[in-house]
């Protein structure tokens, strides 16, 4: 499986778990922070493993791939939105060696609460939860979008925009970076792309009471993508759930960009 890697060359090991949808080269926003801190940042490649992995063999295979990188050392992980849920997952699989988890925007089960309502991504989760097929359809369509005509699916995704997202969705160079992922994501990982919506979309949140490690939680407070309800209640569910750090005026997107240098922070100082 092929990493995007940047940070110290050197540094204390941190894995990132990219959002859905997303792209490894999401992890470039710690890269200068990395660098300052000595920490060393991989992203995996996931979308990119082979389709034919489901469930716990897929998490098995993300975790194999870390432990190829980070031998015995102990390594931290850092998960943004849907991909702070399969943080969760693999965090399972290495039972020893995760030092903190750090999540961010992050993504609870579905069935835990009354969440649906209040996310922009509504129409999707219920798409895949319900007409898994019919999600597949959308997701083809979204290929196309993002193929010939990147910059209408990035307004179609941005369109519900909060709080400072709403300002860093016009941001000219974010809409470039952004565009970049989406492509990414779609052209040749769609599969990868459909496994993890539609693994989230399943019940799973039995599976947090074996999830022991240290957990930070970053939550914008203007966040409708992720909202602040599911922070609170990971934070509730999981054994090492600390207070959710809760960043007034920021959303999704923009609670990632504002948590780079608190994240490392924390790191740096727990490691």
């Amino acid at each position: 499986m092929k990493l995007f890697s940047c940070g110290a060359a050197d540094g204390q090991l941190v894995v990132y778990f990219h959002g859905v949808p997303g792209a490894p080269a999401e992890c470039a926003l710690f890269d200068l922070q990395g660098q300052v801190d000595g920490l060393s940042f991989v992203c995996l490649d996931r979308f990119s493993a082979d389709s034919s992995l489901r469930g716990e063999a897929y998490y098995r295979a993300l975790a194999a791939e870390i432990l190829a990188c980070a031998g015995t050392a102990q390594v931290h992980l850092v998960g943004f939105s849907i991909g702070a849920f399969v943080a969760l997952q693999v965090c399972r699989h290495l039972p020893d060696q995760v030092a903190s988890l750090n999540l961010i925007s992050a993504a609870a089960p579905l069935e835990a609460g009354d969440f649906l309502q209040g996310m922009a991504g509504r129409q999707v989760f219920s798409l895949a939860r319900r007409w898994p097929m019919l999600f597949r359809l959308l997701s083809r369509w979204q290929a196309v979008l993002a193929k010939f005509a990147p910059k209408l699916l990035f307004n179609l995704l941005f369109a519900s925009a909060q709080g400072a997202d709403r300002e860093l969705s016009a941001d000219p160079e974010f809409q470039a970076q952004s565009m970049a992922q989406l492509r990414s994501c779609f052209a040749g990982r769609l599969a990868g792309y459909v496994r993890e919506v539609c693994s989230y979309v399943l019940p799973w949140a039995a599976s947090l009471a074996a999830v022991t490690v240290n957990t930070r939680i970053w939550q914008g407070a203007e966040d409708n993508w992720s909202p602040q309800g599911m922070a609170e209640y990971l934070r509730a569910a999981l054994a090492g759930g600390e207070p959710v750090v809760l960043m007034p005026g920021l959303s999704h997107y923009s609670c990632l960009q504002q948590a780079v240098p608190l994240v490392c922070a924390a790191i740096r100082q727990g490691a």
